[in-house]
């Protein structure tokens, strides 16, 4: 059984018109969220008269989600669904001519079968007219990415080759390959450039590098990657370079990273996808730091390859970059971003003169929550996701310049939805500085109703923000106004989109300042009559699991709590954690250099207070916030200081739960844990 497909036949122009024919009869359940089909990695066709993109939709039976390829002629065409596999599509790119889809699926036919299908990602083609599709790549240890050049005339990918470095130990490490070593053997990725005329592939550079992403000029001589020495995640946060190769030259090196390593604030940065402008001039690229605003550099070039100007992007008013996806737009010279302002997530461009900025504008204005988007070949026509208020992501397309139009209804159920009632809440922290969360409250709740439970959920990050936005997620968005609640989504001091200084107020103060926010945003709508004060909730995931751990060990206001994937000693997380630059830039340094940061950021060290009852889940395989962090939570509180306590592992799970099973498991056992210990309600 599959759940949450769009029917083929459906018409736009009739499912809006049940959309507003439908009554709100429906209570919101946990089960409902495997409902939702969710639209990603959308495409725009050259000529601006397709969309295509992907479609992720719950799979009871797999226990999973699949994907499937949709495309759409815009602006009011029927949205069709394009696949059928069990190999879940991704990335779709149109050619040249919109005639076709390329795209990447990893296929297994049998256990012993050769690429393309040996289970390995390969380049697909599929052709609009008549569905066909055949591989295009077939790389017995897969491809890892893959990108239309410029004019449609070639498919550029990387491939992935395993590498062992030479040093003294090298043969004694093949000599005894049982064990697992730290070191030693690593994946690159060569770069591979496939002719589409004649179907030949040429390898174009294999220099030993991991490649974290690639672009290729328009007039494909010049490449440029994100490299590192080693795949593991820890070398991308401070170790990554931006490469340059050119083919007519047969030279490569690397640009100078003073601006972003020396003279930033912290030199475990991000490194993110690089983009050519179309003069093939200038290249921006995007690096993102753990607690510090994020930076979108362009850098201009002569012909050798020297710098000639390099802009560090002003961003406007309280914007954050957010994402990697950012964009030049055709025949134009402005780079466009995602920047997240006030729980607002929208699209803006910035007019580059060379590499000095010019003006920049929105082309989302208003309550706009920008996920992917794409441009048409002469950057006249747009593509993106949004989540409104009232629905979840949908596909909007419109000319650039105008608003989008929503083009989609890929959730008609919705319709029938009792909605939260969604608003934005603003109140004044211990220190004077302003604060806004997000307030679910139940449908048709109103004040003279009386003081609601309260449930506080804290996003992760803690460098992120809780969206303006309809959601209906594990961590308890949606399902909890539907039962009564109110629910508040508190973007705290170190959140995105409320400024420089709001955010970088975090860093040397975490379990402090940002407990400080929240607090105050629960007392604000104690004050306000809207909650009960005696009747709270807390819960959290990453970030939000190490806050739910720090509010439980400084104050016992809260009735029950749900503490997932979340930090409970800093020294252990530096320890084992697959990006420390986190640890290292909110505790201002190293364990050995700041060890009362350390000491007073871990809330190991302030459990003796704790007398909250928790539930805490854990990914088995969790690598960001490994699980000796859940079953020392667990142990603190079942065995020394006699909390009623529950632990569930996911098997198999690493950060995110990704299996239907245990999704629905963590939202039902929040929710019978609330109920019982904050509502008094016997367990079922």
């Amino acid at each position: 059984m599959t759940t949450g497909r769009l029917p083929l036949a459906l018409s736009l122009l009739a499912m809006v018109a049940s959309v507003h024919a439908a009554p709100r009869d429906h209570q919101i359940t946990p089960e409902d969220y495997f409902t939702i089909a969710h639209p990603s990695g959308v495409a725009l066709s050259a000529d601006a008269k397709q969309a295509a993109w992907v479609q992720s939709y719950w799979d009871k039976e797999s226990d999973g989600q699949k994907r499937d390829l949709w495309r759409m002629a815009l602006p009011d065409g029927t949205p069709e669904r394009l696949t059928f596999s069990e190999a879940n599509e991704g990335a779709p790119q149109f050619s040249a001519d919109g005639r076709y889809l390329f795209f990447l699926k990893a296929e297994q036919r049998g256990e012993d079968a050769k690429a393309p299908y040996n289970g390995k990602s390969q380049v697909w083609r599929l052709s609009l007219a008549n569905g066909d599709v055949v591989p295009v790549t077939r790389e017995k240890a897969g491809v890892s990415q893959f990108a239309l050049g410029p004019q449609g005339q070639a498919l550029w990918f990387t491939g992935n080759k395993t590498h062992r470095n030479s040093d003294p130990f090298a043969a004694l490490r093949s000599t005894h390959s049982a064990p697992q070593y730290g070191h030693g053997e690593v994946t690159v990725n060569p770069l591979y450039r496939l002719d589409l005329t004649s179907y030949r592939t040429e390898l174009v550079l294999d220099d030993n590098k991991v490649v974290w992403g690639f672009d290729i000029s328009p007039d494909g001589n010049r490449i440029a990657r994100v490299i590192t020495d080693d795949n593991e995640l820890v070398h991308l946060e401070g170790w990554s370079d931006i490469a340059i190769y050119d083919r007519q030259q047969n030279r490569g090196w690397t640009l100078p990273d003073q601006a972003w390593r020396a003279d930033a604030p912290s030199p475990y940065g991000w490194l993110m996808q690089p983009r050519w402008s179309p003069d093939g001039e200038r290249l921006a690229f995007r690096i993102d730091y753990d607690g510090y605003p994020g930076q979108l550099f362009v850098t201009e070039l002569d012909s050798a390859g020297d710098v000639i100007r390099q802009t560090d992007l002003r961003r406007p008013g309280d914007v954050t970059l957010n994402g990697d996806n950012i964009a030049w737009r055709p025949n134009s010279d402005e780079i466009c971003y995602r920047g997240s302002e006030h729980a607002r997530v929208r699209l803006y461009c910035t007019d580059m003169d060379g590499a000095e900025q010019g003006d920049t504008r929105i082309l989302t204005e208003g309550d706009f929550v920008v996920g992917g988007y794409a441009f048409s070949a002469k950057g006249r026509d747009l593509v993106l996701t949004h989540n409104g208020l009232d629905h979840f992501y949908e596909v909007y397309s419109g000319r650039v310049g105008k608003t989008p139009q929503q083009r989609t209804d890929i959730n008609p159920q919705v319709a029938r939805w009792q909605l939260p009632q969604l608003s934005i809440v603003r109140w004044t922290a211990p220190d004077g500085s302003p604060v806004e969360g997000i307030l679910e409250l139940p449908p048709g709740y109103q004040k003279s109703d009386g003081p609601l439970p309260l449930v506080v959920q804290i996003h992760g990050g803690p460098t992120a923000a809780t969206p303006y936005a309809l959601q209906h997620r594990t961590y308890g968005r949606s399902t909890f106004a539907a039962r009564g609640w109110a629910l508040l989504s508190p973007n705290y001091r170190g959140s995105t989109g409320y400024g420089d200084k709001f955010l970088v107020d975090l860093v040397g103060k975490e379990h402090d300042i940002e407990v400080a926010d929240i607090v105050a945003g629960v007392d604000k709508l104690i004050a306000d009559g809207v909650v009960d004060g005696d009747k709270m909730a807390v819960m959290g995931w990453s970030n939000g699991g190490y806050l739910t751990n720090a509010l439980i060990s400084t104050t016992d206001r809260f009735k029950a709590a749900s503490s997932g994937a979340g930090v409970w000693d800093q020294r252990l997380q530096w320890m084992l954690e697959d990006t420390p630059g986190h640890v290292i830039n909110f505790m201002q340094g190293l364990p050995w250099e700041q060890p009362e940061a350390y000491d007073h950021g871990s809330s190991l060290s302030h459990a003796a207070s704790i007398t909250t009852p928790t539930v805490i889940h854990m990914g088995e395989n969790d690598a960001r916030v490994p699980a000796p962090h859940a079953w020392g939570l667990y142990r603190t509180l079942r065995t020394y200081l006699n909390v009623p306590t529950e632990l569930l592992i996911y098997p198999g799970e690493g950060h995110g739960l990704t299996t239907y099973q245990h999704k629905l498991a963590k939202m039902e056992w929040d929710l019978r844990w609330f109920e019982h210990y904050v509502l008094g309600k016997p367990v079922e």
